[in-house]
Order: structure tokens, then sequence, then C-alpha cells
């Protein structure tokens, strides 16, 4: 075999994004046994014009809930929307057979808001800017709350 060309980049093609994907998916099921890895997303759009204002974006696999991404406009906060958006989330999880949730924010994002949910922090890590950190949280999602 030849060596093989190493390249980093800040802007991946999505098809060599999909490439690694499905090699790592099927890596997964093959030491699993399991396929069951499916994508979550729970879209909020203007009634009036259709157009994308926030969500939440995740997945799911071997009963894990994975929540990436979660965002809200400020105008759209504090009146129980979030509150609302991240139930339907975890309920989702929960008929997709899942036995707990993982996410992680930053300390300048919404611990608060996720602690107040029952989310348990289980790690963090400092990160930028100085005097920040990264929180890692689960939920075991046989309790309600």
């Amino acid at each position: 075999m030849n060596t093989p060309v190493i390249t980093v980049t800040d802007t991946p093609d999505a098809a060599d994004l999909a490439v690694i994907r499905q090699r790592l998916d099927q890596f997964n099921v093959e030491a699993s046994g399991m396929a069951d890895q499916r994508a979550l997303a729970i879209l909020v759009k203007d009634p009036a014009t259709g157009e994308l204002l926030g969500g939440i974006t995740g997945r799911s696999s071997r009963g894990l809930l994975f929540l990436d991404m979660f965002f809200l406009p400020e105008s759209m906060r504090g009146a129980g929307l979030g509150s609302r958006v991240l139930q339907m989330a975890e309920d989702e999880g929960r008929r997709r057979g899942c036995r707990s949730a993982v996410l992680h924010t930053n300390t300048f994002q919404a611990p608060g808001f996720y602690r107040k949910h029952g989310w348990r922090e289980f790690g963090a890590i400092p990160c930028d800017p100085p005097g920040t950190s990264r929180i890692f949280f689960t939920k075991d999602l046989a309790q309600t709350t």
C-alpha cells in the first residue's frame, strides 16, 4: 500500500464527511450488532413565513440520546418555548428506547437551563475565552421531570 495523503482542512467536502460517517456507522454496526442510529431535529419555524428560527439537533444510538445543538433567538427565550422543545427531544428519545441522554454547553450559554430540567453535570473542561468551560450533562430518561 502506498503512503496515504493526509490533509487538514476547515472546509471538508460534504461527500467526504458522509464517507467517514458511513464507514464509522458500518464499523459500529459490526461491533455492536445494532443499526439503530437515527438523526433527530426539533425545528421551530415562523408560522407566517416558514422561516427556521431555531431548534434542537441530535441523534439517537444504542440507547443514548445525543443533543448536539440547541438554539432559540433571544426574543423567544424565557416564555417556556425552550422547555417545551427540550421536553419534546427527551420524549422522542424515550420513544426511541433511549435510557439516557447527553449534551454539552458552555458556561456562557445555558447550564442553568439544563440543571433546571433535571440534567446532571458529569464533567467540565476549561476552554476559551479564558475563565469559561465546556460543561457535559447527562439525564436519566427513565426519570421524568
